[in-house]
């Protein structure tokens, strides 16, 4: 593969081996690597765009040594091109790089110690003769036959983008969605890309289609804008755009006038593709999930089926006294109040901060529920968020998920819905904040009118990171009861990580005490400095001090992605600190990041096959370069990822505190600087404190503390449930499901 540019009679030209890539930008790239190179007695340091080039390559480069400040010398590519591998070592190094499935560099080392110098015409032309190697039968034969083809056309796709100043990286997810129409079906619908294929958004589709001479005001380009913006803004929060938002941020996006969008969104309503609603323009799932969720919630309010109608004729005074007698505390009045609302009112709202008893209100329900021989299910958004669960109560809880019996593969992959609903007296939805809409939608179609609804959480905890504002808009709606407990139990005398949860939420500074053992500040205004403090805190200072493991037990929540105190940065550096690379230690690369066995890692979709979702934390516990497979587990189950896959995964020694709603650590680190003045807001640092279960210690500054406090500015999102809600109007009784 030769990329496009001459080469410069300037120039100086080197020929050799790559040995290994330590950097790839998957966006422009970029690539840092190390060529064994002719004429030259040690590895070299080779930088430049080199998109699509592999371990063990011959690569002819032309370009010129330069000298960098930190790195010394290298030679900065300008152009280049490449052959298959022509000595045995390279050869070996290309098959056992994982790039062919099927081939590990043991049965590399087999294959090329077999055939020599052969190795690859054999592969290309006599695959059959494949099984002439020990250990490769006829079902091992084809499979690398098939992956060598694969390769081949993958390499195809390559160089037709890298015509069109497109990543190559994308080549493997287009063919593996497209097969052999790949290169056809990019040529002719472009945008498809951005809608079919998970990493390929408006943009690149667009990058892709203005190369082959789509016209800036073409009726596909601007459908294609004028959903992706929608798209865009879901991320953010929202369930619809006021049509000037949509038509404004998509003409700015297309570079079009906005009259062109206007007149397109007109043509998208008429076909269906959105759906207006007096100046909201929706996304149709969107404004189906929020009319479905506020009929669905007001209608099991007003039906007359009650399967616990029996607990309003309960002796209540009697059923306290008994809970007193057998429990380990005595619950308060208002505690009390709340275990009778969820009872005797068919859909109810618990939230209340950490330490105020939700808990404890959900073990008197339930042992009341088991006292009259009624049912219960327990559900939660997130894995841990239902093992949490499960332990606090002794009641095996599920996500919601599970509860819902999802399977992807099937037409409606939804088991339970309205024709097969939960079978339950009562359902107990624990950190309800984390709903999203699309979510408690098919959550609400699979519970029968009969049943009681009790929403459990901490509405002062940050919203959910998929679209809406559930438990808030519900709450707001006031035409729910809702108990809001405020009084702290759980602490203890010398804990301060409850009383500053509370403290930040009431717009207070928290307290830093000199005899503290749970909270601490390591007060920091610069930086770079405070990002060595992290390091310095997860690897070193936290376990030795505690006893807390790197490994298991201490998370890094940050306020933002980018910066030395950001996500992406912190990763790195833990990665190298924590996991660094061994010889022996296997790792794969997913554009700029290389994967090892040991890593923590995160899924940043939802993966309906794998039934893993965006915010789950696992580790990659090993990686098999022959079938090109990592296994990550996460908690007790392992899931299997193809290589081509991983861009679903990123590394989880450093989360946004966004991403870790749900979850709870024995020990979080959390960088807050002014450098984050964007993102300080109260319920962000209050989220952040409430993840940890024994230990809290920020880093950064205390001016940034007071900043994030102050600030209770809640971001308003684009919903229109809590209208719905309260603006209901109740259908004719007819039979069916839904009678009331």
């Amino acid at each position: 593969m030769t990329n496009n540019s001459a080469a410069s009679p300037s120039l100086q030209t080197l020929d050799g081996t790559l040995e290994r890539i330590t950097f790839q930008s998957e966006d422009t790239g970029y690539t840092v690597a190390r060529l064994s190179a002719k004429g030259y007695p040690q590895e070299i340091t080779v930088v430049g765009p080199m998109s699509g080039i592999n371990v063990g390559e011959s690569v002819h480069l032309s370009g010129r040594w330069t000298n960098h400040p930190q790195y010394g010398r290298q030679f900065e590519v300008t152009t280049f091109s490449v052959a298959y591998p022509a000595t045995i070592t390279g050869i070996q190094k290309y098959l056992g790089s994982g790039l062919v499935k099927g081939v590990g560099p043991v049965t590399a080392e087999r294959i090329v110690v077999h055939f020599g110098l052969e190795t690859l015409d054999v592969i290309e032309g006599q695959p059959h003769r494949l099984r002439e190697v020990a250990g490769i039968g006829d079902r091992k034969a084809g499979m690398i036959s098939a992956a060598w083809e694969e390769q081949k056309q993958i390499k195809e796709i390559m160089i037709f983008l890298q015509g069109h100043g497109v990543s190559t990286g994308l080549a493997v997810k287009i063919f593996k969605q497209y097969g052999p129409q790949s290169i056809t079906t990019v040529k002719n619908s472009p945008y498809r890309l951005a809608k079919d294929i998970y990493g390929i958004g408006f943009k690149t589709a667009d990058k892709i289609a203005r190369q082959m001479g789509v016209p800036v005001d073409s009726p596909d380009r601007l459908r294609a804008g004028l959903v992706y913006t929608l798209g865009k803004l879901s991320d953010e929060g929202h369930c619809f755009a006021f049509r000037t938002q949509l038509t404004g941020t998509a003409a700015k996006l297309l570079e079009v006038a906005a009259k062109n969008c206007d007149d397109q969104v007109d043509q998208q309503i008429r076909e269906g593709e959105l759906i207006a609603e007096d100046d909201a323009v929706y996304l149709p799932p969107f404004l189906h999930a929020e009319q479905g969720s506020a009929n669905r919630l007001r209608r099991i309010q007003a039906s007359e089926r009650d399967r616990l109608a029996a607990f309003r004729r309960m002796d209540w005074q009697a059923a306290f006294t008994l809970l007193d007698r057998q429990g380990p505390i005595q619950m308060t009045e208002q505690q009390k109040s709340a275990l009778k609302m969820a009872l005797t009112e068919k859909v109810s709202v618990l939230t209340g901060g950490p330490g105020t008893g939700k808990s404890t209100i959900t073990a008197g329900i339930i042992r009341l529920l088991q006292i009259r021989s009624a049912s219960v299910l327990l559900c939660a958004p997130t894995g841990r968020a239902a093992k949490r669960l499960t332990e606090a109560t002794g009641i095996e809880a599920k996500t919601i998920h599970r509860l819902l019996e999802y399977k992807p593969t099937e037409k409606s992959p939804f088991a339970r819905d309205q024709s097969n609903p939960l079978n339950a007296d009562l359902i107990i939805v624990d950190e309800a904040s984390m709903i999203d809409l699309l979510l408690m939608n098919h959550l609400l179609d699979a519970i029968e009118v009969g049943s009681h609804l009790l929403l459990v959480g901490d509405v002062d905890q940050l919203p959910s990171v998929g679209p809406g504002n559930v438990l808030r808009d519900i709450i707001a709606s006031q035409v729910f009861p809702v108990t809001r407990l405020e009084t702290i139990f759980r602490q203890s005398n010398d804990s301060f990580i409850i009383v500053n949860a509370h403290r930040i939420n009431a717009g207070e500074v928290p307290i830093f005490e000199k005899n503290s053992r749970d909270f601490f500040l390591f007060a920091e205004k610069d930086a770079d400095k405070a990002s060595d403090w992290v390091v310095d805190l997860v690897s070193q200072r936290i376990p030795t001090k505690f006893g807390f493991s790197s490994a298991d037990d201490i998370q890094v929540l940050c306020p933002m992605h980018r910066g030395s105190v950001g996500v992406s940065e912190l990763n790195q550096r833990l990665q190298e600190t924590l996991n660094p690379p061994a010889s022996g230690k296997l790792e794969v690369r997913q554009g700029h990041r290389v994967f090892r066995a040991g890593d923590r890692v995160m899924q940043i979709i939802n993966n309906y096959d794998h039934q893993v979702f965006n915010g789950d934390l696992g580790r990659l516990a090993r990686l098999d370069m022959e079938e090109s497979v990592a296994h990550v587990e996460f908690d007790d189950r392992t899931i299997d990822y193809d290589f081509a896959e991983m861009d679903q995964l990123v590394h989880a020694y450093a989360i946004s505190i966004h991403k870790s709603q749900g979850s709870e650590f024995p020990v979080v680190v959390i960088p807050i600087l002014n450098q984050h003045y964007l993102m300080l807001q109260r319920n962000l640092l209050y989220t952040a404190v409430t993840r940890a279960r024994k230990l809290v210690v920020l880093v950064g500054s205390r001016q940034a503390i007071g900043i994030a406090v102050s600030n209770n500015r809640i971001t308003d999102r684009n919903t229109r449930l809590c209208q719905r809600l309260a603006n209901y109007v109740a259908p004719p009784a007819s039979p069916g499901l839904y009678a009331v």
